[in-house]
């Protein structure tokens, strides 16, 4: 069964939502199902396109690069396996393959901890809005892995902000 920081992962084979995301990015790809209708990618994944409500989509292979839309620094472990890691970043990461669509306030945005090459949290102080990440793939088990992000060299989107400001 895949585990992730001491926790079980239930993630059955028949579901067809979520298990195509971690298979891929078992074999370290980021894909998402993109409608058939809108030609909009969609996450979380589900069965009708949120943006036309149509049932037809496929799934696609994203680049995996973007830039941090929002961020919190997690103080208080709520999960016992998290204990150790606070405090630690998650981030609201909006992907470069549908940025500013279907508007400028909706745009494909995924929520994931914000991780140094070994899978260790980021330093806080190495967390701002603007900065671009990459996805990065932590095996869980069962030929699946969890999407996480990691900073990149790039150069960072517009005005580059955190806390305290």
């Amino acid at each position: 069964m895949p585990q992730y920081r001491g926790m079980n992962l239930i993630i059955p084979e028949q579901n067809r939502e979520f298990r195509p995301y971690f298979e891929a990015a078992g074999s370290g790809q980021l894909m998402l199902p993109k409608c058939s209708a809108c030609s909009l990618l969609r996450y979380p994944p589900g069965i009708a396109c949120p943006w036309c409500n149509s049932l037809e989509s496929d799934w696609v292979e994203l680049s995996g690069k973007g830039t941090i839309y929002s961020y919190e620094i997690v103080t208080q472990a709520i999960q016992p396996g998290f204990a150790e890691w606070v405090p630690y970043p998650v981030v609201l990461v909006e992907l470069d393959e549908q940025r500013g669509a279907p508007t400028a306030d909706e745009a494909l945005r995924l929520i994931a901890n914000l991780v140094t090459a070994d899978f260790q949290p980021e330093s806080e102080t190495n967390v701002a809005i603007g900065k671009r990440v990459r996805a990065v793939f932590q095996p869980i088990g069962d030929g699946l892995a969890l999407p996480q992000f990691a900073l990149t060299d790039e150069e960072p989107e517009g005005r580059v902000w955190s806390f305290p400001g």
